[in-house]
């Protein structure tokens, strides 16, 4: 998000500079960008903070508690909010400065793992409590996600917008192979309090790139919050395109969420390993994300929207399978890192298909509904999911995921099919 000073005027100005107002470039063009670059840098090192508190509240509330339930809730503790506020955060990213609501979202995060990591330390952190710091973390990021997203296109050209989004998933992911391995050495040599401190100080970068980024202003019809989610409401139920990939986001959400939720309690009680190899775990999960990433816009040019999704379903489904059926780490191994390249392959693919049908007066909503929809679906399937591991335990619960997963997949591959290439999509887009 940092510029110099001649170059405050945003994406536009450098666009103007060319021939036709256009640029088409590779993969890692919006890094041509100073203010893509900036904020990029800035997401990286926040990104990996934010990994490390979450490795370290899943571990802690495996020695917390036997409760697979509960482990699962931490995961749909961080998704909750955004199932329950996220509408109301897209609203205000399109009726307020898009940057101020960031570093709103961005303070607040930071007293909140501050005062996380202080409690930890002194040893006065319980299941219920541990739940409660996460779902204020949780609402900061349900408040914070929909402006940071709607502000990619404040950073490079329309025509690179599936570029930037793919890059920023690569930084997501980068911290999500950096941040595990990390987080399990910092927690065995020290404890989880000093990975929420280190997440708390990761914040601090990304706040001061905040203050310092000045973007042009945007011409803004502010509305009452209500009746401004009901316009971005009714446009999401009535485009075809946008109804669909958001039927098919909370199917895939609810499916996905076993893998994220369970696997505290797969390495811990199924494979018997430590916090070291939770962390390797998704270590190599983010960077299956990571070789993945670049290819997407290729792929989805190749097979489609609907082709990335029926690949990336049926690679969950094997990786859910593996891990039900193996007790031995070297073979969840190369589960977790297939199922990186899936999850990537999947949310980018929705989230770029999104974007690219929204209008930009109302994208922060158009956004947050996808969000709360989806990570709403990751939420409930958490919680089911957890639910079923205690019930009749964790392969019951991983098999399961990966069934309903298929047949969903199945099934609304008919009554809600992806849109095709081109269909749906803006012109200024």
């Amino acid at each position: 998000m940092v510029q110099g000073s001649s170059e405050n005027q945003g994406a536009g100005s450098v666009v103007a500079d060319r021939p036709g107002g256009k640029r088409e470039g590779g993969t890692f063009s919006p890094f041509r960008y100073p203010i893509f670059r900036a904020i990029w840098i800035a997401n990286l090192f926040s990104n990996i903070g934010s990994t490390l508190q979450s490795v370290g509240a899943a571990w802690l509330m495996t020695e917390l508690t036997p409760s697979h339930q509960l482990v699962a809730l931490v995961q749909a503790s961080a998704t909750v909010p955004i199932l329950l506020i996220g509408v109301f955060a897209g609203a205000i990213a399109d009726n307020y400065d898009r940057r101020l609501v960031m570093l709103v979202a961005q303070v607040g995060m930071l007293l909140v793992s501050s005062i996380l990591a202080g409690l930890a330390y002194a040893g006065l952190i319980d299941p219920m409590l541990l739940l409660a710091f996460t779902l204020t973390v949780g609402i900061g990021t349900a408040l914070n996600s929909p402006a940071w997203q709607a502000s990619v296109r404040q950073q490079v050209h329309p025509s690179e917008l599936p570029q930037a989004i793919a890059l920023n998933s690569i930084s997501f992911n980068i911290a999500r192979s950096v941040g595990p391995a990390l987080g399990g050495i910092l927690i065995s040599l020290w404890d989880v309090s000093f990975a929420f401190l280190i997440n708390a100080v990761s914040y601090i970068g990304l706040i001061a790139v905040l203050l310092w980024w000045r973007p042009p202003p945007r011409q803004i019809e502010r509305r009452p919050i209500l009746p401004a989610v009901g316009v971005g409401l009714r446009y999401c139920a009535t485009s075809h395109q946008l109804r669909r990939i958001l039927i098919r986001g909370f199917a895939l959400g609810f499916c996905l969420a076993a893998y994220q939720a369970l696997l505290p309690t797969v390495v811990s009680d199924h494979i018997k390993g430590d916090e070291f190899d939770f962390g390797l775990m998704l270590g190599l999960f983010g960077i299956g994300s990571i070789c993945a990433a670049p290819f997407v816009r290729t792929i989805i040019r190749r097979i489609g929207l609907e082709g990335i999704i029926l690949a990336g379903s049926a690679i969950f489904v094997v990786s859910l399978s593996m891990l039900a059926a193996t007790h031995d780490i070297r073979y969840a191994l190369p589960a977790a890192f297939v199922s990186g390249m899936a999850w990537v392959l999947i949310l980018t693919t929705l989230n770029t298909a999104v974007q690219m049908r929204s209008p930009d007066e109302i994208l922060g909503r158009c956004l947050s509904i996808y969000q709360a929809v989806t990570f709403g679906g990751m939420a409930i399937g958490s919680w089911v999911w957890g639910a079923a591991a205690d019930w009749r335990g964790l392969p019951f619960a991983l098999h399961g995921a990966a069934s309903v997963l298929a047949i969903s997949f199945v099934i609304l591959r008919y009554l809600a099919p992806m849109p095709k290439p081109g269909e749906g999509v803006l012109r200024s887009q």
